[in-house]
């Protein structure tokens, strides 16, 4: 690893740089706003320096949208009227008291209905969160088993878990054990179904090269606007 800065204007924008087995240079920039920049082995640094300068603007704007959206996050409170994402619609949340009533979550029309003896934000919140880790599974599993089914060279559907991460989708070990945000469950189904071609991709390529990429373009054509939409949304995704 090695550090960068990119000045553009009056802004410093720092930057990392990751040797890898890539060849080409390709250049991140996350939802937190960290900026790194993925080299082959035997790029140079003057190398680097004039791929991130070319793509200066379009850093310079990917973390201004960046900042736009952060802005307008806001802390999750679990009461009634509030909106959460699923499979990315906006439903109203409602939360119903019921003293003698089991603790429960429905998806009715338009609306996420959570119903808890007393009303307490933790509760809500755990309750919530479980039915979304339960709802993910469910269909992270399913869209696993049909994706596999058409890659000709996996013999079965790999294992995975759900795994939470702050700044990552998904990730595929060096075994070959998929790990699957459950956050992504709030995602558009498009999207689901883009991060999970992407790491079952990396089973045969566990690397960002040409080859890796020709493969991903094959599965999903314009791959590349269905990860800008996901990437547009992470802030929201991820908050609570």
């Amino acid at each position: 690893m090695s550090e960068g800065t990119l000045h553009y204007g009056e802004q410093r924008i720092p930057y990392r740089v990751s040797y890898k087995g890539n060849s080409i240079i390709a250049i991140h920039v996350y939802s937190d706003g960290r900026v790194r920049v993925d080299a082959p082995v035997t790029a140079e640094p003057r190398q680097i320096k004039a791929a991130v300068l070319k793509r200066a603007r379009w850093i310079h704007n990917h973390l201004q949208q960046i900042v736009g959206r952060v802005t307008h996050v806001l802390p999750r409170e679990y009461v009634s009227g509030e909106s959460h994402l699923y499979l990315g619609r906006r439903y109203v949340l409602k939360v119903v008291q019921y003293k003698s009533a089991e603790p429960l979550v429905k998806l009715l029309r338009g609306r996420i209905e959570v119903t808890v003896p007393r009303i307490d934000r933790d509760a809500v919140k755990s309750l919530l969160w479980a039915w979304y880790a339960a709802r993910a599974r469910d269909l992270f599993q399913r869209r696993l088993e049909h994706a596999a089914s058409r890659m000709a060279w996996l013999r079965e559907t790999p294992r995975w878990q759900l795994l939470t991460m702050r700044r990552q989708w998904g990730s595929c070990s060096p075994k070959g054990l998929l790990n699957l945000n459950p956050h992504l469950v709030k995602a558009p189904s498009a999207c689901i179904d883009y991060v999970i071609l992407h790491e079952l991709c990396h089973l045969r390529f566990h690397n960002h090269s040409k080859q890796y990429y020709r493969l991903l373009s094959k599965h999903m054509p314009g791959w590349e606007r269905v990860k800008a939409r996901l990437d547009g949304m992470a802030e929201v995704l991820l908050s609570g």
